[in-house]
């Protein structure tokens, strides 16, 4: 089923022109299972060339025509979604199901966006003299360079590359090298619907390399960059130096409040869903669960049974609710915030070490008394690692749900409306859910303040950074 992954530039599938490539690996066996094309920087150049030729032919078709072009490669995705989620669990490891409705969600995503292009509308602004016309026009930014990464190979790309091309866009995609064979079928549905030659495309390498080359290169107007902290602080100051416009979807470290008002089978439900999917790799899971004192203890016991009924597996197998972790690396960092956070008093409530001896899975894990100074209370786990810590009063834990620099998502329980409607405005992020699990859809808006990054991916506001406003005042005289 798993084939080696191919470079698209410039319309057509090929090899590295160096002929290197990169092993890709089933994180649940450790074995080989194909390899990638490793891009040079002459593939880079014949891919700049080629972007620069298809933004010049895609700009000039109208919105009207994109959407059509573009809703075809969502009929695409939804026709070739079993083949697409099982490529994506061999090489990511996610349950088949959580493969599935990334791409369910994926294929709405192109959809939406095909609809939002051809309502990118301008406006006319009165004028102060008689025939005079004064118009705000909407405009394509130009080539994108967009990086994605491994944990969502497919709903991380079509977020960008769909509002990249409903705006009228090119897009360079430097997609994940860990899960590249998914994300390079997203492209081939774009282009097996008619997108022209270099107007999407996909290449694959060392990321610092690429990044540093196409960043800084002319033909690039604007970068698009989705993964840590740390590595967008780079890319957004290597873009300010070249004055690119930059969206950045980082880190996270989302709290989840759960007061002594609250259904506690709802949020234990919800927050155990949100918290272990695609085993806790997910840059908006809940982390820091902080919970009222009253109903600390009986959370707690409900959350750990939910954990211990998770069952770890291969995710081409019946049954399996958690796959293994992406990497090795992964394994290795969990087990250093767990030791460093145990060394300095932390309780191990359930799980904590790494289960079997192939694969990279890793046990669901609930920590308590968890000291202010442990690394885990600072730095983003990205993995099956909750920490719960009790509250007294609704300041506290306002207090320590806006501790943190990073504001991407975060969760609340309550049942006073008062209470609900005084967190969304309380609490420091890009994204609040309450009561329900409400983020990353098409029609919403899905992006972080803070050190999580600035501008958003989704709903209406997802189109504006591919798009420039033109003042145009004219008479006819």
């Amino acid at each position: 089923m798993y084939q080696d992954i191919l470079l698209h530039v410039g319309g057509r599938w090929r090899a590295a022109q160096g002929g290197k490539t990169i092993d890709v690996v089933n994180p649940a066996t450790e074995e080989v299972i194909g390899t990638l094309a490793h891009a040079s920087t002459a593939d880079l150049d014949e891919a700049l060339d080629w972007a620069a030729k298809g933004f010049a032919a895609w700009r000039k078709i109208s919105a009207y025509e994109r959407a059509k072009i573009m809703r075809k490669a969502a009929d695409l995705l939804r026709e070739r979604l079993n083949g697409m989620a099982a490529l994506m669990t061999m090489e990511q490891g996610k349950p088949l199901a959580e493969a599935k409705v990334e791409l369910a969600v994926s294929a709405d995503v192109i959809d939406w966006f095909a609809e939002e292009g051809r309502r990118a509308y301008g406006r006319v602004i009165p004028a102060r003299q008689a025939g005079v016309y004064q118009l705000s026009l909407r405009e394509p930014v130009g080539v994108v360079a967009g990086f994605t990464p491994w944990n969502f190979p497919v709903s991380q790309a079509v977020r960008k590359i769909s509002a990249a091309l409903a705006a009228g866009c090119a897009f360079i995609l430097k997609g994940p090298e860990e899960t590249p064979a998914s994300c390079a079928e997203l492209v081939r549905c774009y282009v097996d619907a008619g997108v022209p030659a270099g107007v999407v495309q996909i290449v694959f390498g060392v990321p610092a390399e690429i990044s540093e080359y196409l960043i800084p290169h002319p033909t690039v107007k604007k970068v698009s960059f989705t993964g840590s902290t740390a590595v967008g602080k780079h890319l957004a100051s290597l873009a300010g130096k070249h004055m690119k416009r930059v969206t950045m979807e980082l880190g996270g470290h989302a709290p989840a409040l759960v007061f002594d008002d609250a259904d506690l089978d709802l949020a234990v439900k919800h927050l155990a869903a949100a918290k272990f999917r695609n085993a806790g790799q997910v840059c908006i899971a809940p982390t820091r669960f902080l919970v009222q004192d009253a109903v600390y203890e009986p959370f707690l016991e409900k959350f750990v049974a939910k954990c211990e009924a998770i069952k770890l597996g291969n995710g081409l197998e019946e049954g399996t609710t958690m796959g293994p972790l992406a990497n090795d690396r992964r394994v290795a960092a969990m087990e250093g915030l767990i030791a460093d956070a145990v060394g300095k008093g932390a309780k191990v409530r359930t799980g904590g070490k790494r289960a079997g001896n192939k694969g990279y899975f890793f046990e669901p894990t609930v920590l308590t008394d968890i000291p202010g100074d442990a690394r885990v209370m600072h730095e983003e786990p990205f993995g099956p690692l909750a920490l719960v810590a009790p509250f007294q009063s609704y300041e506290q834990a306002v207090a320590e749900a806006n501790r943190l620099e990073y504001g991407l998502a975060a969760y609340a329980f309550s049942s006073n409306a008062a209470k609900v409607a005084a967190l969304g405005a309380d609490i420091e992020s890009g994204m609040v859910t309450i009561n329900h699990l409400g983020l990353a859809l098409p029609e919403t808006p899905f992006g972080g303040i803070k050190d999580s990054g600035y501008g958003s991916e989704g709903g209406a506001e997802g189109l504006e950074p591919y798009l420039i406003t033109k003042f145009v005042s004219q008479t006819g005289v």
